[in-house]
């Protein structure tokens, strides 16, 4: 069997893989629902907050991603950023889960949350007039906090 022929059959079997596994994907999910009525809802109410939160992780990936390129190539100067957005990025993604599920817990993290976020935008403030992600990460920072501030404890 040459190169060509073994790509072919390797093809052939993810093929084959992939389609299986959609049929019992469906079959499953045929099953799960069985039975299962949904309720209509009007939306989360903490949905500004939930969204303010995914655009700060957004936004902060790309600023963390920025300051270890800086860091990579010697510049020390966005050393305290990175540490600061590292922070922001765990409070965020845990802000954005507590907020998904209406947690009981939501309030308190929302206060802690508010001053990551404060601290950060701080830092990147410093940067915002040299480096566009900076702003961009400070932006999505106040909005974060202004959203934290309508409910924390």
């Amino acid at each position: 069997m040459d190169r060509r022929e073994m790509l072919k059959v390797a093809a052939g079997g993810v093929m084959l893989a992939a389609t299986g596994n959609s049929a019992f994907a469906a079959e499953s999910a045929k099953h799960q629902h069985a039975g299962h009525q949904h309720m209509a809802t009007s939306g989360n109410e903490n949905q500004s907050l939930i969204d303010a939160a995914s655009e700060s992780v957004k936004r902060g990936q790309a600023c963390l991603n920025h300051c270890i390129e800086a860091l990579s190539h010697g510049d020390t100067e966005l050393g305290k950023c990175a540490m600061l957005v590292n922070d922001m990025l765990a409070a965020c993604v845990a802000i954005e889960q507590l907020a998904n599920y209406n947690s009981p817990h939501l309030a308190k993290m929302a206060g802690v949350a508010m001053e990551i976020c404060r601290d950060c935008e701080a830092e990147c403030r410093k940067f915002e007039k040299v480096h566009d992600v900076c702003r961009s990460s400070a932006e999505a920072c106040k909005a974060c906090f202004n959203e934290c501030k309508k409910i924390a404890a």
